[in-house]
Order: C-alpha cells, then structure tokens, then sequence
C-alpha cells in the first residue's frame, strides 16, 4: 500500500486550510507511537512551502515538574505550558519562535532554537492535542493503528530495553490521553496506517 494515498484525506485538508486562511496556520499531528506521526509530518514539510516541523519531544516534562499530580493527568507528563509560551503564541502571531529542545537521554535543555514566522507550522507527537494547545491547531490530525502493528514497529526500531518501557510505561500513559480527553474525536481526520509495512 502507498502511504501517500492513506495521507489524501490530510493533504486535502491541509490545502482546503491554507487556501482559505492568510495568516500562520498550525497543525497538530497527535496520535499513537509508532503509527507515522513524524514520517507524515516530514512528508508535509517537503512538500508544502515555508513549512516547519515541532516535535512534542523536545516538550518533555523536566523532572522537576514530575509530581505524582501532574502525571495522574492525562498528558500531564509533556510540558505544555513551556510549547504553548515558546512555540505556540509567537508563532500563531506570526512571530518568531525561541524554545529549548529538551533531551530525554541527558534530562537536560538544548541550546535555543529560533524559527522565523512560518505559513504552516506542525506540531507533531503524542500530547500535541491537548486542551493547553488544541486550541491554537487550525488543523487536527490523528494517527493510529493497531496494537500489533504498533508494538511490531516499536520492535522494529527500538532496543529492548527502551521496548519494556513503551509496553510498561508510555503505552498505558498515551492511552489514557487519548482516552481521558477524547482526542481522537476532535481532530479533521484519521490516519490508520496500520496496513503499511514496517
């Protein structure tokens, strides 16, 4: 299967937003780990003009933040206060964006990244649609597939021990964002790319 023809319904979106808007447009692409979030939206910035692409990744909640409250709440381990003030604001105002990537390998802040106004801006990643952000997305994207296919690519791509980690850890934490907020209901389209090869 082509993956670009289960992206038509998306594109068709994308263009329809763009043609009838003048100002910045952002787009969330939420959805499940290992469904093509991040294939998609590279796909989206080689193909549409004056484009940039987020990763809800570098948005990782610090541990300092890490209270047992703050993660009882679904999506409560992205920091979406620090997305929303360093990326979403400027950006949706057609201003320049200055935010620090955080590394999940080190547990520290990366060096600021500045990014110019940009005409279509995408935000992808778990976490990318919640209630702090949504609201900002002009565009709504949801990605899935099936819980095989899902753990196939994650065993695919990861090693073992990081593996455990999704089966034990992030799964059960994505799942219940997705559940606990209804996410999937709010977005414009859904991508199930669970037929794609590995």
């Amino acid at each position: 299967m082509d993956p670009h023809s289960l992206y038509l319904p998306a594109l068709r979106v994308i263009e329809d937003t763009l043609r009838a808007t003048d100002g910045p447009v952002i787009m969330a692409v939420d959805g499940r780990c290992g469904a093509g979030k991040t294939t998609f939206a590279a796909f989206c910035a080689r193909i549409f003009e004056n484009c940039a692409v987020f990763h809800m990744d570098d948005f990782f909640l610090p541990p300092e933040k890490r209270t047992a409250q703050r993660l009882a709440a679904p999506g409560g381990n992205a920091d979406y206060e620090r997305a929303e003030m360093e990326l979403l604001i400027p950006l949706s105002q057609n201003r320049e964006a200055v935010y620090r990537p955080f590394d999940c390998a080190s547990m520290t802040f990366g060096p600021p990244r500045r990014v110019p106004p940009v005409r279509l801006c995408v935000v992808e990643g778990t976490y990318s649609l919640h209630p702090a952000l949504a609201k900002y997305a002009g565009i709504k994207i949801f990605f899935t597939c099936s819980p095989q296919t899902q753990l196939a690519r994650l065993a695919h791509r990861e090693p073992p021990e990081k593996l455990e980690k999704f089966r034990e850890i992030w799964i059960p934490l994505e799942e219940a964002y997705f559940t606990g907020l209804n996410i999937a209901a709010e977005c414009d389209v859904t991508v199930d790319t669970t037929l794609l090869p590995l």
